[in-house]
């Protein structure tokens, strides 16, 4: 394994034909946004997850802006989100005066608490945003029945899922949207981007609306309209259709893409299986009907002492691991919106003892044997 490899978390990698699809966009007429890759990128996503229409954004956190936008979120209105997520998720309603009511997560899958969920909704509630953290599916069938039994839309925050599978069905395909992300870190890439799901038909004409800087202007290009005009509040959320070149290069090569993560996945969890049971510290947990994406492999360190040991240990030899999300109801900015210690205990716990190894698409089988040799080193 190279030095370089050895130090990097993560690496962005081309996979197949990026740069000559990058090569091709630029060559062609159209730069800008809904260009032909772009087009294909969304019929890709279509057709392999049965969504009713697929938007390429310029990122997750804005496909998760516009999903706050159809579901007129506004001030008063109260929104279920997980403490242990990243800052978009909250932010994005947030943006439009709704207030955050933090979730705790399970201790297996790290997924909201579905058995937490019922005490948190009131007549306020406006939605509920699972995060299939890990790329593992939340309790969607709990969720979705609280959901509609309260009246409540429930939206996806599916950035670490695509194409995993819960009960046999897409992650991304249960609520009535759901957010995708193409960052730099996420098995498929463009660098920065993301993508917007739409499973609820009454949605997709205001979301390309809104995408569209509340301009018809789509319906314009379909002839469906003589002009474009302003309609609707909206910004510009397309990205650029060389970003959708090189991002229609890695969806053309899930499968090698996805492979290979599982492959990477499998040999951390035979390595370190017996390590793991020795010395109480827990691996990733997935339920038998839940098919992974095979996002990240962490692993959960009984204290936040030793965790920091351990990211310390893995540095002086060269590997570069990492903890993860810090409690959003003990942010400054959770905290305004009435957050507390103890609110959410498994986050909490969580927080403090969560490492990630090393995880991208060019990791070698010699690479790893280095990561998990150094890790066999480490005791206490």
């Amino acid at each position: 394994m190279t030095e370089t490899l050895r130090q990097t978390f993560n690496r962005p990698v081309i996979m197949g034909n990026e740069l000559h699809y990058m090569a091709e966009a630029i060559a062609g007429e159209k730069l800008s946004g809904d260009g032909p890759f772009t087009k294909r990128c969304h019929s890709l996503l279509e057709h392999e997850l049965g969504v009713q229409k697929a938007l390429l954004t310029t990122s997750c956190t804005h496909a998760l802006e516009i999903m706050a936008l159809l579901l007129d979120i506004r001030p008063g209105d109260e929104v279920i989100i997980p403490s242990f997520t990243f800052v978009s998720t909250v932010n994005a309603f947030v943006l439009r005066g709704a207030k955050p009511v933090f979730a705790d997560v399970r201790l297996d899958t790290l997924n909201l608490d579905e058995s937490k969920l019922e005490s948190l909704v009131t007549p306020h509630t406006k939605a509920i945003v699972p995060v299939h953290y890990a790329g593992v599916g939340c309790e969607m069938d709990a969720i979705l029945e609280i959901a509609i039994r309260r009246g409540v839309r429930v939206v996806e925050d599916n950035a670490h899922g695509l194409f995993g599978r819960y009960k046999g069905k897409y992650l991304g395909t249960f609520g009535a949207l759901a957010a995708q992300s193409f960052h730099e870190t996420k098995n498929f890439t463009c660098g920065e981007g993301g993508a917007l799901l739409i499973n609820d038909p009454a949605l997709a004409e205001r979301a390309e609306i809104i995408r569209e800087k509340g301009t018809n202007r789509s319906r314009f290009f379909r002839g469906q309209v003589d002009k474009y005009t302003w309609v609707d509040i909206g910004s510009s959320y397309l990205p650029s259709d060389v970003l959708a070149a090189f991002l229609y290069a890695q969806l053309e090569n899930r499968e090698k893409i996805q492979s290979h993560r599982q492959k990477v996945w499998v040999t951390y969890q035979a390595g370190l299986t017996g390590w793991a049971a020795r010395h109480e510290v827990q691996l990733p947990f997935i339920p038998v009907y839940c098919e992974q994406a095979y996002h990240m492999f962490y692993l959960l360190l009984p204290t936040l002492d030793i965790r920091q040991a351990f990211i310390a240990h893995l540095r002086q030899r060269g590997i570069h691991s990492v903890f993860h999300y810090l409690p959003l109801h003990l942010s400054d900015m959770g905290l305004q919106f009435g957050g507390r210690p103890g609110d959410c205990p498994v986050t909490e716990r969580v927080s403090d003892q969560l490492v990630r190894l090393p995880f991208h698409n060019a990791l070698t089988e010699d690479d790893q044997q280095v990561i998990i040799e150094a890790i066999l080193e480490f005791d206490f």
